[in-house]
């Protein structure tokens, strides 16, 4: 028999069972498409926190009050505690560094904002001018804080953009009063719509200069001080500089914890990798079960067709023709499948993509190229027995069963 001749037997036999066939065909499609859909979450689990980071600003280190007991980065680092407060007076002096271009002191809190009529909770983020630089944010209206002595600060207030649309119903808002707590502030401009990001929704921020929201909360502490290099060869440089000077501003105290974007993505990003690859070693166990279904489905085929398969051996059909045949079979079959299931895990990350835009969830190459070769592996691998067993049959008995 010719390779063509293989082929239409293959697909004559296929055909000719079409529940059989369609059974196996869903089967390795299921397995292709759980891979390629879960692995498109978790890759885009890692673009989206490493979007997040990067938007944070290029060259960022962040000084963290506490230390942390690895000397590293962890979540765990937001609730440590710190034998001396992080000052504004230390983050003056950061800025003096020769590797630093920015500096942005952060404390935090939640207050009332009311004005117009209109009253409700809000996050205060006190910092200073260099802030929207560093952050690279973009004004709708008006300009950010002023440069001013971060120890005192005018009495003036940057609002988000939802603040602005819940508060003066989209109006313009420069100019105007507001009361926060208990201050009252000058609204000086609102910031472009930002979205979203890392937990904190910029659009719902109120911005005042650092000194009027110690004097508000009561504290003299900073929850962040935020740095820009300036360059990100220099990155290192400045987190070295930063840990000697305030290590002596403290009395010998390593009391800070000294956090680059770089070592954050990295973590993240090796987390994520990881957890994406055993996402998929979990969802290929679904690709051995099909291959197993195909070795079974391609033993009922040779039992089916034992008199068809004497037939052809009394013909002249050399077992070698025999074997190849179901092992187009079952190839055709794997292919068939892994192709459909491609086509499904695609249309399910299209799905997931519509749902939540924000969520760039694509599946990545390996995952696909693991996914669909591992099929065609599989659906070979377990048609190799029965096609054996094809190949093996004698003529006279085989005709003798029909």
């Amino acid at each position: 028999m010719r390779n063509a001749d293989v082929l239409r037997f293959a697909r004559d036999a296929a055909a000719g069972y079409p529940l059989r066939t369609s059974l196996s065909v869903l089967a390795m499609a299921i397995g292709v498409a759980a891979v390629v859909v879960l692995t498109a979450l978790g890759d885009g689990a890692r673009r989206y926190v490493v979007e997040q980071f990067s938007s944070l600003g290029s060259n960022l280190v962040i000084v963290l009050p506490g230390r942390s007991a690895t000397g590293g980065f962890s979540p765990a680092n937001a609730m440590t505690t710190t034998p001396r407060d992080l000052t504004v007076d230390d983050a003056a002096a950061l800025s003096r560094l020769p590797s630093v271009r920015r500096v942005a002191p952060l404390t935090a809190g939640t207050s009332e904002i009311n004005a117009n009529g209109r009253l409700r909770e809000t996050l205060v983020a006190g910092t200073a001018s260099t802030y929207l630089d560093i952050r690279g944010f973009k004004m709708a209206q008006g300009s950010f804080l002023p440069e001013a002595d971060w120890n005192r600060g005018a009495p003036v207030a940057v609002i988000g953009a939802k603040i602005q649309e819940e508060i003066f119903a989209g109006k313009p808002a420069v100019g105007e009063l507001i009361r926060l707590g208990d201050r009252r502030l000058r609204i000086v401009g609102v910031l472009k719509s930002t979205g979203q990001g890392l937990g904190m929704n910029t659009d719902e921020l109120v911005f005042v200069p650092v000194g009027i929201a110690q004097g508000m909360f009561n504290t003299n502490t900073l929850f962040r001080v935020l740095i820009e290099a300036k360059s990100r060869d220099q990155i290192e440089a400045v987190k070295r500089e930063v840990a000697a000077i305030l290590k002596a501003r403290h009395g010998g105290e390593e009391d800070i914890t000294v956090i680059t974007q770089d070592a954050v993505l990295a973590t993240f990003d090796k987390l994520l990798r990881a957890l994406t690859a055993a996402v998929a070693g979990i969802a290929a166990i679904s690709l051995a079960v099909a291959g197993i279904l195909v070795m079974n489905v391609m033993l009922v085929a040779v039992t089916q067709r034992t008199s068809e398969i004497g037939l052809l051996k009394a013909l002249g059909a050399r077992g070698d023709t025999i074997r190849d045949a179901f092992m187009a079979e079952a190839a055709m079959l794997s292919l068939v499948g892994a192709l459909t299931g491609y086509g499904l895990g695609l249309f399910g990350a299209f799905v997931l993509r519509q749902m939540y835009p924000v969520f760039p969830a694509y599946p990545p190459n390996w995952a696909v190229v693991a996914a669909l070769v591992t099929a065609l592996s599989t659906g070979l691998l377990f048609g190799i027995m029965p096609a054996r067993r094809a190949a093996r049959m004698d003529p006279v008995q085989a005709l003798m069963k029909h």
